[in-house]
C-alpha cells in the first residue's frame, strides 16, 4: 500500500507518459526525484491556469486578420484565414447593436428571436452593455474583445477546475491548457461559458458536494443543452453504488437552477424562450455531421434525420448503460461523461467546430494520455481547417478557391474517426481497468466524490454485492461481500 505522504504527492506525467517526457525536453527534461512540485508560488494549478490564458491569447492573435477587416470586407477572406467568429456578426444580426432585449423583442428577418439558451443570451447581453458607442464596425470589434475577455475568464475557471478535480493529477489539466483546438475555437461562439460551468460541476461532485454540482449542471444546461447529459452517468453510477441520496440532491439542484434561470423568460416571453428549442428541432442536416455526407452523396435532404438520430442516440446510450452496470469495475464518472457527450456530438445533425470544447476537459479527465489526446486533437485541427476551406470554396463563386465537397467529406470522416478512437480507448479502459492510467496508483475514481471507493450495490449479471477489484501498486486487491461493515480481501498477482 502507498503511504499517506506518497498519496499527497502529485503524479508527475513525465514519469509515466513517454510523450510528456519527450515534450519536457523543451523545458529541461523530466522532473527529477528531488523535485518538490507545488512548494513555491508556481503550483501546478497556477501554472496550468497561466498556460491556458496564454494559449487563449494566442488564439486571439490568430483572429487578427479577421479583426482587422476580414469580418467586414469580403465574405471568403474570413474563411481563407480560418479566423471566422459568430460574435461580431451576431452583434448586429441579433439586435444587440440596436439595444433590443433578447427573447422579448422580435428581430427582423427569418430568425425572429435569439436562438440561444437563456444564460448564454444573458452573457451576450452583458457584453453588449460593456460595449461603448461608435460606428458599427468599431462596435463589433469591441464587442468581440469584450466577449473574448469574458471567455478568457471562463477559460481560467475551466483550467483551475480540471486541475483540481483529480487531486493527485493536477498536471493532467495541461491537456486542456495546451489543446490546439481550444486556442483555435475559443472565441468562435459562447460555448466556453457552459464548458466552464460543467467543469465546476465536476469539481464539486469530486468533492462530494452533489447539491452544488447539480446547481452548476443546471446553470450549464441553461447556457447550452449538452451538460444535462451528465445526469445520465451519475444516475447509472449511483444506481450501481446505491448512492440514491447523492443523485437526488444533484438532480434536484440541477432542475432548480435551470428553472430559476428559465422560468422568468418562459413566463414573460414564451415565444422568444422556445426559439432555441424549435430552432434545434427544425434545423436541417448541416456542417460536420455524417448526415451531411449521406445527404451530399445521395442528394436526399434527409428530412427524417431527427428520428434516426434519436433512435441511434438511444441505442448507444443503452450501450453505455450496459457498460456502466456490467463492467468488472465501476467505470469512472469522467469516462461515462465523455462517452455520452461524444455520442451526442457524433450523432447530431450538425457539428460546429467549437463543439470540440465540450469534450476537451472530459477527455483530459477520462483518458489523460498525451499520445491519444494529441491524435484526437490532430483530427480536430484538420476539421477546423477543412470547414473554413470548404466555406471558402462555396463562397468564392465560380473561382472555387478552397476545399471541394469531396475533400470536406474526408475531413468530416477524420473528425468522426478521431473521436471514435478516443471513445474506443476509454471503453477499453472501462472493460480492462488495469489499463486505466488514473487507476494505476491504486485510485478508484478521483472525480467520483461519494462514488470513490464505494462498494457495488447493484451489478447486472452478478450478485447484488458484487466482487470488484481495486488496483494498488501493481497488485489487485479483490474485495468480497461486505458483512457487518467489514470487507474481506485477498491479493491476486
Amino acid at each position: 500500500m502507498t503511504s499517506v505522504q506518497e498519496d499527497r504527492q502529485p503524479v508527475r506525467p513525465t514519469t509515466e507518459d513517454e510523450v510528456a517526457a519527450a515534450g519536457s525536453e523543451l523545458i529541461g527534461g523530466p522532473a527529477g526525484r528531488r523535485a518538490l512540485p507545488g512548494t513555491g508560488w508556481w503550483t501546478p494549478v497556477r501554472v496550468v491556469a497561466l498556460v491556458a490564458i496564454g494559449m487563449f491569447a494566442l488564439g486571439m492573435v490568430q483572429k487578427l486578420p479577421c479583426y482587422n477587416g476580414a469580418w467586414f470586407f469580403g465574405a471568403d477572406s474570413q474563411y481563407t484565414h480560418a479566423c471566422y467568429s459568430d460574435i461580431p456578426h451576431l452583434f448586429s444580426a441579433r439586435g444587440f447593436a440596436s439595444n433590443l432585449t433578447p427573447y422579448f423583442d422580435r428581430l427582423t428577418g427569418d430568425m425572429e428571436y435569439l436562438e440561444y439558451p437563456v444564460l448564454t443570451g444573458l452573457f451576450m447581453e452583458v457584453a453588449s452593455w460593456l460595449t461603448p458607442g461608435g460606428g458599427v464596425q468599431h462596435r463589433e470589434q469591441i464587442y468581440w474583445l469584450v466577449n473574448a475577455g469574458m471567455l478568457m475568464a471562463c477559460t481560467a475557471v475551466l483550467a483551475v477546475c480540471v486541475a483540481r478535480t483529480h487531486r493527485r493529477r493536477p498536471w493532467d489539466a495541461l491537456l486542456v491548457a495546451l489543446a490546439p483546438a481550444l486556442a483555435l475555437t475559443a472565441t468562435i461562439n459562447w460555448d466556453l461559458l457552459a464548458v466552464a460551468l460543467t467543469a465546476a460541476a465536476m469539481l464539486m461532485w469530486s468533492r462530494s458536494r452533489p447539491l452544488a454540482a447539480g446547481v452548476l449542471i443546471g446553470l450549464a444546461t441553461a447556457a447550452k443543452l449538452y451538460p444535462f447529459l451528465l445526469l445520465g452517468p451519475l444516475f447509472l453510477l449511483c444506481l450501481r453504488a446505491g448512492r440514491w441520496r447523492a443523485f437526488g440532491r444533484a438532480f434536484g439542484g440541477a432542475a432548480g437552477a435551470w428553472l430559476v434561470v428559465n422560468l422568468p423568460v418562459m413566463a414573460l416571453a414564451p415565444e422568444g424562450w422556445k426559439k432555441f428549442y424549435t430552432f434545434s428541432q427544425e434545423r436541417p442536416v448541416d456542417f460536420g455531421s455524417f448526415w451531411l455526407i449521406i445527404s451530399q452523396r445521395t442528394g436526399d435532404p434527409l428530412e427524417n434525420a431527427n428520428t434516426w438520430a434519436t433512435v441511434i442516440t438511444l441505442v448507444l446510450f443503452a450501450g453505455i448503460g450496459a457498460l456502466a452496470l456490467t463492467a468488472p469495475r465501476r467505470p469512472r464518472f469522467a469516462q461515462l461523461a465523455f462517452l455520452v457527450v461524444a455520442v451526442f456530438i457524433l450523432v447530431n445533425k450538425v457539428y460546429s467546430p467549437q463543439y470540440v470544447l465540450w469534450l476537451i476537459p472530459l477527455a483530459a479527465l477520462a483518458r489523460p494520455r498525451w499520445r491519444d489526446f494529441l491524435i484526437w486533437q490532430a483530427c480536430e485541427v484538420m476539421y477546423f481547417t477543412g470547414i473554413w476551406m470548404y466555406l471558402a470554396y462555396t463562397s468564392s463563386g465560380d473561382k472555387h478557391h478552397g476545399l471541394p465537397p469531396e475533400g470536406y467529406q474526408l475531413v468530416i470522416l477524420i473528425h468522426l474517426l478521431g473521436t471514435l478512437y478516443l471513445c474506443a480507448v476509454i471503453v477499453r479502459d472501462a472493460l480492462f481497468p488495469e489499463r486505466d492510467v488514473v487507476r494505476r496508483d491504486g485510485s478508484d475514481d478521483p472525480s467520483g466524490g461519494v462514488l470513490d471507493g464505494a462498494p457495488d450495490a447493484f451489478v447486472l449479471g452478478r450478485e447484488q454485492h458484487a466482487r470488484h477489484a481495486l488496483y494498488d501498486g501493481g497488485t489487485y486487491v479483490q474485495w468480497g461481500v461486505r458483512a457487518h461493515g467489514t470487507a474481506h480481501s485477498a491479493s491476486m498477482e
